[in-house]
Parts: structure tokens; sequence; C-alpha cells
């Protein structure tokens, strides 16, 4: 058997210029791919408005990428949105790739209690207060109710249901999963038929938090909600190594439904060779893809050129797509299966969210949603769903994030459409307008039916159902569509026109043959998975067939060819409406949709976001005097700093277990510390030993991501960090600050000693130092008891309570 971890080379060695070499044998589909990507829209460099001129009320905001090569306040100055003062604001988010884009147009930020913005970005769901408030001109990134989708229980669920209702041979893209502790009978009943291994996942974690692999659901906890799903065991290796999919989807709307895929996506590789045998069940480096895991691992590869696009771990969607196509395999089909498998997710999950959104968004434009949809690939090539990523991470650790990320955000900014105004002087019957509209909403919500995806009791009397000759009558009176409706329409119309590098599935050319049976016949609401949750209007209106009406009415006419002027696409035939140039028949829609996953990414920032590092001046001595004099005369500093200085500790004991991965010695021992420390957290967090079996290397890494976890459950906790008993910093703040900007590790030690023991540091530095020594971490006042430490730790405690 190969060694785990050897060939970094193999998967390096898949240049792009073989690939493409390849790709030239096959039909000439390079031709093909330049054909139908002549058509996309394309915005001229220095335009920054669409839809009407600066002071205009229907001007929309264009964001690029190459804006972040130019980020001085003069060039600046000149764009619309620092002329009209365009804000944003952010929640609970890391956003520095957003902010640094906005800045680059702009666009100022506001405080977090401000009102006055144009956009609101925040990394949870918005409260319904901020929702019902939000104005014609406000934009924020989430649905209520997102969960429905982005929580894997629920996610599951919504899938199961739709299975009952409609078959499990249309939703069986996502593996056979159990919710517990709820299900653990059922779990086990079919664990005795189908024997594991069996993926564990807590319900609502990101970033490969607190999953592993189990064989038998004897090893699964019940004190805590989880997901146990089949493990996939023949995943599609490369060089033999196994990988998934990060697709960026994009819904600006879901009633009617407006789906976007993003052209590009990322492919994320396991760092070691991938082994089925249940030996290596154990080794999350080898089973799981995400970059939050493999990063830690010393063989994991990442490349410094933006433009490599299928150099070591990190791979673009399109590269994967051509090197399967450099193999004859049938990426057309796979793309198809990939987009129906976003379809399909969404729609299991849109009815809650439809619901949601008619009760608390006053306005159509106001949300959208970014979601990160992760997929894996079988040896069969059939795509399979993990898991829907809410606020999926915009972190750009090499030069290929910033550039992929960078043109997919300013795409996604110009997309879903910021209007081009003052947030300030914005019109005052712009506001009247929205409070009318909001009551409207409000008194129209009471008349309608709530449920989740759980589904509740009928409250509400059932429709009546409609004669023939008060069908004729309505028809009749709905030749002419409604002003809302001619809004819906155009504002469809100028989505396309600014999607840059998104590609729209839904609607598109075939979507009424293969989902309207997904559709309420009367709403176009997407079903529940319940058949008596559809929602009940007493003028409902189809806006999914009204635009697949008007986008496609060729294909529309084919499907209501023998119906009579009831006909709900009749009263769009006289509408002037733009067609999509390149979307002219059929196969020609289908193929240019698939090609463009192929291409090569030509935009995006190909640069670092952080200016480049120089090496950091250790602390001078007489401010380290300073500091320690003042530590040896029993000054101290509060309990907050303490565990900011444990934090930079631990930062610095992270980078030594990456860089050095090959003392044992030291792993065991962060090991130790994190399973006495654990019990200090507020949040849950258990500590997975790695199996003893595995190599230095992968149990430094697997040690290395669980550090990383405590460190970011313990900063988060620093934050909301309250102490009453805390008395004020008997060290200048500043003074300290300062210090512990540049502190070395073997400084941070000797402040935690002295906060503690008042004694100058008898330890060795480094991991037989202060580490070995600490049982535990600063506790937090009413949680678990104190642990008691031993007496081989000389009663160490840092920033403990004294």
């Amino acid at each position: 058997m190969d060694k785990p971890g050897t060939s970094v080379e193999e998967i390096s060695s898949l240049s792009l210029d073989s690939s493409m070499d390849s790709l030239k044998s096959h039909n000439s589909s390079g031709d093909l791919i330049r054909a139908h990507v002549i058509h996309e829209p394309c915005i001229p460099q220095d335009q920054w408005l669409m839809g009407g001129q600066l002071g205009s009320r229907n001007a929309i905001l264009v964001f690029k990428s190459s804006a972040l090569a130019n980020p001085s306040e003069e060039a600046n100055q000149d764009k619309p949105g620092h002329k009209l003062h365009v804000t944003y604001k952010v929640l609970q988010a890391e956003t520095k790739l957003l902010s640094k884009l906005l800045d680059c147009h702009g666009i100022m930020e506001v405080a977090p209690n401000s009102s006055d913005f144009n956009l609101l970005w925040t990394g949870s769901h918005p409260k319904p207060g901020i929702l019902r408030a939000l104005a014609p001109h406000q934009r924020v990134n989430h649905f209520p109710r997102s969960y429905e989708l982005t929580r894997k229980d629920r996610l599951y669920k919504n899938i199961e249901r739709m299975q009952h209702l409609k078959g499990p041979k249309h939703f069986d893209f996502i593996p056979q999963t159990f919710v517990m502790p709820t299900e653990f009978k059922e779990l086990c009943s079919v664990h005795h038929k189908v024997r594991g291994p069996w993926i564990v996942k807590p319900v609502a974690s990101s970033r490969g938090r607190g999953i592993f692999i189990v064989e038998t659901p004897n090893q699964v906890s019940l004190e805590e909600p989880l997901v146990v799903a089949k493990y996939i065991s023949n995943p599609f290796l490369v060089a033999g190594h196994k990988c998934d999919l990060r697709l960026y989807v994009v819904v600006t709307s879901f009633d009617p439904l407006l789906i976007y895929i993003y052209e590009e996506g990322l492919v994320r590789f396991a760092t070691v060779k991938y082994d089925s045998s249940h030996k290596q069940l154990w080794n999350p480096c080898m089973h799981l893809c995400n970059y939050s895991i493999n990063k830690y691992h010393s063989d994991y590869v990442k490349s410094d050129d933006p433009s490599a696009e299928n150099v070591g771990h990190k791979w673009t969607l399109s590269a994967l797509l051509r090197h399967l196509k450099s193999e004859g395999k049938d990426t057309a089909l796979l793309m198809s299966q990939i987009e129906d498998v976003v379809i399909k997710a969404v729609l299991a999950s849109a009815n809650s969210i439809i619901s949601a959104c008619k009760m608390f968004v006053p306005h159509q434009n106001n949300c959208f949603e970014l979601y990160g949809f992760d997929i894996l690939i079988d040896s069969n090539l059939k795509p399979w769903l993990l898991e829907v990523n809410l606020s999926p991470s915009l972190n750009c650790d090499s030069p290929l994030d910033v550039r992929l990320k960078s043109a997919m955000l300013a795409d996604l900014l110009t997309l879903v459409g910021i209007p081009a105004v003052d947030p300030i002087l914005r019109p005052s019957s712009t506001v009247n307008l929205s409070k009318a509209s909001l009551s409207l909403k409000m008194k129209f919500s009471n008349c309608r039916r709530v449920h989740s995806a759980d589904g509740l009791s009928n409250t509400f009397p059932k429709k009546q159902p409609q004669t023939a000759a008060s069908s004729r009558r309505i028809s009749s009176a709905s030749l002419q569509p409604t002003p809302e409706e001619t809004r819906i329409i155009k504002n469809a119309q100028s989505q396309f026109e600014r999607r840059g590098g998104f590609v729209r599935i839904f609607p598109a050319v075939d979507s009424w043959s293969r989902y309207s049976q997904y559709l309420d016949a009367n709403t176009g609401i997407p079903l529940s998975g319940t058949a008596s949750s559809t929602y009940q209007y007493n003028n409902a209106h189809n806006y999914n067939l009204l635009l697949y009406s008007v986008f496609f009415p060729e294909e529309s006419a084919t499907v209501f060819r023998n119906t009579d002027k009831s006909n709900p696409r009749a009263k769009f035939t006289s509408l002037e409406r733009k067609r999509e140039p390149s979307l002219d028949n059929q196969p020609a829609r289908l193929n240019s949709r698939q090609d463009r996953y192929e291409r090569m990414l030509n935009r995006g920032y190909k640069q670092s976001l952080a200016p480049c590092k120089t090496a950091q001046d250790p602390v001078s001595d007489e401010l380290r005097r300073k500091i320690f004099e003042m530590l040896k005369n029993g000054k101290k500093i509060t309990q907050c700093e303490a565990r900011k200085t444990f934090s930079q500790y631990l930062v610095c004991v992270l980078k030594k277990i990456v860089t050095a991965p090959d003392q044992d010695e030291h792993v065991e021992i962060v090991l130790k510390f994190l399973q006495k420390a654990s019990n200090y957290l507020r949040s849950p967090y258990v500590v997975k030993a790695p199996s003893l079996q595995l190599d230095t290397k992968d149990r430094a890494a697997i040690v290395a991501k669980q550090l990383n976890d405590f460190l970011y459950l313990y900063n988060r906790e620093t934050e909301l960090f309250v102490d009453k008993s805390d008395k004020p910093s008997q060290i200048p703040k500043a003074l300290y600050h300062e210090f512990l900007e540049k502190a070395r590790e073997s400084d941070l030690e000797e402040v935690l000693i002295h906060q503690t023991t008042h004694k100058a540091p008898t330890y060795a530095v480094g991991f037989q130092g202060v580490l070995k020594c600490i049982p535990n971490v600063p506790k937090q006042y009413g949680l678990k008891p104190p642990y008691k430490p031993n007496k081989l730790c000389k009663g160490v405690r840092v920033a403990s309570s004294s």
C-alpha cells in the first residue's frame, strides 16, 4: 500500500496544459464553448451604474473586482457609491474581502445600531424586527427561515418528505440520514441490514467541526442533536485522493423562484491518499475534504500562483471538469445532474421560507441569499449533496481564493441590485410607502396559514373550488398583466442582464417540463411534502409560470398547446420583453449553460489582500521591563486581558504543531490540555483523541484542528466575557496592548505565570513549560465545577480569579 501523504506530486502533476491539449481532441469542443460565451453581457470598464444615470431612482450600483487594484481615496471619490453616501452594515460576520471590496467602491461602513444603510451583511439570521423595518432600497443577505435549507436535520427532513410525496427516485441525491437521538432505533435497525460506516455531524456546525466516522451506532452520542448519514465509500478519486466541490448558489427570490450558480467553484482535496479499509476511519485528513481540516497537515500544498487552477490541494471547478473531459467523461451530464440537485434541494425547503417572507419581508427585493453547496461525486460520477452552508466562508487563504471570491462577490453585489440611493436623503414618500405596504402585508398574512417544515394542523377553511364560468370570468378580466406582474418580469429581466459570471438555472428552458410537478398547480409555490400544506390564496398568482411563459414562449406554448383562452400565459403574448440572445433554441441554450462551467476564470483580483508581512519588531527592552516590573510588584491585568494573552499564547502553540508535526510528545501535551480545557467552555466541545495507529503527521494535523476549534470557541466567549468581580486593569491599557502586539511566546508565558503565582517563571519555555503545567484555563462563572489541579502541576491556573 502507498504511504499516506506521498502523492502530492501526483496531484500537482496534473497540469492545466495537458488537460487543455486533451480538450482540443474532443470534437473541437473549445470552439463550441467560445461560440456560446460570446453572448455573455460585458459591462464596460468605466461603467459603475446600470438602469439609469446618477440620481435616477432606477439606477443600480455596479461592482467590479478590478477596483481592488486601486483602493486609494482619490479613486473612490469618483464612484457613485461615494457621491451618494451609500453605506453598509456588518453584524456577526467575517467580511475582510467584502469590506475591502465595498470600500474600494466608495461605500462606507456604519455603526451596528444604525438604520441608515443600503446593505446589511450578517453572519446569522436577522431578527424579524429588522426585516419588517426594511425600506425598498435596502438589501440583506439572508431570507427568514433559511435554516430549513442549511441545518442538516431540517434539510434532510424536507427532502425526506418530498421523497414520500413524489417518490424516492426523484430525490435520491442525499445519503440515508437519521436524526439523533429521536431516530436511534431506526438507525440500529437499518445498520443490521446495511452495515456501516456512518458519518456523524452536528446539526448546525460548519468548517468540519465535530465530524467523525463510526462503524456502529453504539459509537454515536445521544446527548446532543446529531445527524448520522450513510458514508459514501466509493468516492471519485483524483490521483488517489478524495475530493468534494464547493459551489456558490444564489437565490434572489423564492416567489417567483430565481436560482443562480456561479460558473466557477472550488474543488477541495483530502491530504492523505484514500484507503477504504476500516483501519483508516479515524483519519479525517483522508475522509474529509474541508480546507479547515486539511490545512494543518504538513503535506498540504498551497499554490502561490493565482493563475494555477489545478495545482496543490485546491482546484477550481473548471479545472476539474477539463480534467474529467480529458479522460472522456461526460461533464455536461454531470453538471446537469448537479444543477438538478441544487434546484430540488431548494424546492424541498422553499415552502416555509416563502411563508416567512410573506410575514416578515415588506418588499420583493429586500432579501437575497448566498449558499455554499457541498457536493461529493462518487466513482460513477453521481453527485451527492453533503450539506448546504449558511454564509459560506469568504476567507482568502490563497491567491486562488482571492481571485475566485473577489470575482464572485463583485458579481453577486451587481446581481442583487443595490439601488444607488442616499440612505439618509431618500424621499419621504419611500418611507410612507414602506409603512403602508408593511401594514397591508401584515393584514394579508393573517389570512394565510403559517407553518414550518414539520407541518401544522390546517386551521383555515379550504378554498372553494372554482367553477368553469368563474374561471372564464377571471381569465377575461386578466388578459393584461397587472402592475405587480409587470414589475416582477422587469426585475427578473434586469437581474439576468446583470448576472455576470452567474448562470441562471431556474427558470431555464427545461424548468417546466422537469419541475412543474413539484409546484402547486394554482400558485406555482413549491410543495412542502404534505398534501395539505400548500398556501391558500384568494387571488393566487402563479409567478413561476408567469416568468417561464415570458422568457420561453415557444416551450410554454408547447406545454399549453391544447388549452383554451383560460391559458395562464395568454395575457403575456403581447407584452414587450427582452429575449436572451444566446437562448434561441433549446439545444443551444442547454449547451451554452453547461459550457460556461468549463471555461477558465479570467477575472478576479490576483494579489493578496493583506500587505506583505515584515519581520515584526520584538518587544523593546524598555517596554518589557516596565510590564514585568509592574507584574512583580503585584499589579494585575483584567480577566479579559488575561484571556486574550492566553489565546495569543495558544496561537504560538498551534504554529509549532503545524510547522513541527514530528514531535509526538508535543502533540500528546496539547491533546491532554484540550481534554482538560474543554470542561470550561460554555459551548459543547468534545475532544476526540486520534488513533495511535495513524501516522505522526496525521495525528498532529487532527490535534491542531481541534486546538483551532477550541480557540474559535474560546475567543468567541472572550468577546462576550463579563465578570462583575473583575477589577480595572492596574497596568495602563494602551501600554499592555502595545506589549501584546509584539510579544513573543516566552513573553506571553512569563505574563501568564506572573498573573497567577506572582513569581518569576521556573519552568522551561515551550511545550515543556506553561502548557504542560496548566491544569485548566480561565473558568467562567456559573459553569462546571473547577478542575482539581494535579499536585505535579504546582497549582498554576492561568487568568483565574485570585
